[in-house]
């Protein structure tokens, strides 16, 4: 990667702001938002500060919120145009054996993959967890080397995954810090909260044996903003839930592992979501998607694609405070060969004040670019050699 666009100055997107610190150089661990649990933590989606934490780099059992990774995955094909909401998912005989909670799927049921992310996201069915599993990855065992996979490609140095569902097994851990940023990833996907945030719904509709699903995170109905995203409980991990919620422009991410009861564990998270819609507010810069910049493509289809945000990127302060004079600087890959495909990541987006980074983000690919044939290459290079002479 090299630097190929100086820093400009965002005036346009920034205008009238004035003086004032970034909001969270440091999170405020010394508050006791989260006493009673094990760990925790408190982050703001677009920027990833972290404006709270507690022990987050402690190795914990997950639970269900292993199933964030699980949903990640999911999500990610079908933005990738790998699997369709309208896809039929066959039950094998393992992912009907799943015990603890499930959608109680019957070997050989189809659904359709928009069921069973209803069943994985509300219920928290290990059935369809392992389904779906076993329809992405052809095995359990493949998807879970692509959960890992997926977690060292996030930098995520404190989780390994043994399975797609979060039950008991040893080896399978993560931190609340970890579970943090995968719900970040997760989050890109604006429709996943059309799942994580009902609070009931229904499967196997007009049909004898239709199932009423209720959402396991009660914070759904009870607190305003929340849409997502996951609980998780057994007798080792205690109770634990990784919520978000938004307001306004904002939208944060609260972690609790280990709490001792569903009350402190949804107490602690309240805590923690009053904290920062009080304390913090965001700056919206750029939308998921937007087009940024291009980089030149070698022996592709087309000589150059457009480069877009992988997520939403904002700019957070404390409340009353502002910044000003932030640049951008773009980081572009050089030597690019098709083919390309859609979502690889091709640069970086930086933002920064005084020389400072507050945000730094992928550039993707807007759209798969396939190599070109060699008779498009022989014209191009016909042509060029036409110009040069």
């Amino acid at each position: 990667m090299k630097k190929v666009f100086s820093t400009l100055v965002l005036f346009s997107l920034l205008t009238g702001l004035t003086q004032g610190a970034f909001a969270a150089e440091k999170a405020d661990s010394h508050l006791k938002l989260a006493d009673q649990a094990r760990s925790a933590i408190l982050i703001e989606r677009d920027t990833g500060n972290v404006l709270y934490e507690k022990n987050s780099n402690q190795e914990l059992p997950p639970a269900s919120m292993t199933k964030i990774m699980t949903m990640l995955l999911i999500m990610e094909a079908i933005d990738k145009g790998n699997l369709k909401m309208t896809d039929k998912i066959r039950t094998s005989e393992n992912a009907a054996s799943m015990g603890g909670s499930q959608i109680f799927l019957e070997p050989g049921e189809e659904m359709t993959t928009e069921e069973m992310l209803k069943g994985i996201s509300i219920a928290s069915g290990n059935d369809a967890s392992v389904a779906m599993a076993e329809h992405l990855a052809g095995s359990a065992d493949a998807f879970v080397n692509k959960m890992n996979q997926k977690a060292a490609q996030l930098g995520l140095k404190h989780t390994h995954f043994k399975n797609p569902t979060g039950l008991p097994v040893p080896g399978h851990y993560s931190t609340s810090h970890d579970m943090a940023i995968m719900a970040k990833e997760l989050l890109k996907y604006e429709k996943i909260t059309n799942f994580t945030g009902k609070y009931e719904d229904y499967l196997r509709q007009n049909t004898d044996k239709k199932f009423w699903l209720v959402n396991t995170n009660r914070l759904v109905k009870f607190y305003p903003g929340v849409d997502g995203v996951k609980t998780g409980f057994t007798n080792e991990a205690k109770y634990c839930l990784t919520a978000t919620a938004k307001k306004g422009n904002m939208r944060v991410i609260a972690v609790v592992f280990g709490a001792a009861t569903p009350k402190d564990r949804n107490n602690q998270i309240t805590k923690m979501l009053d904290y920062a819609f009080s304390q913090y507010q965001t700056h919206p810069v750029y939308k998921r998607n937007q087009i940024i910049s291009a980089v030149k493509i070698n022996k592709g289809m087309e000589k150059s694609a457009h480069l877009v945000t992988s997520e939403p990127i904002s700019l957070l302060t404390k409340k009353g405070e502002d910044l000003k004079k932030v640049s951008k600087e773009i980081i572009l890959k050089q030597g690019v060969q098709a083919p390309l495909k859609k979502g690889d990541v091709m640069g970086t987006l930086l933002l920064k004040k005084d020389h400072k980074v507050l945000v730094k983000s992928p550039l993707v690919a807007e759209k798969d670019i396939p190599g070109a044939s060699w008779w498009m290459l022989f014209k191009r290079a016909l042509g060029d050699f036409t110009k040069a002479g």
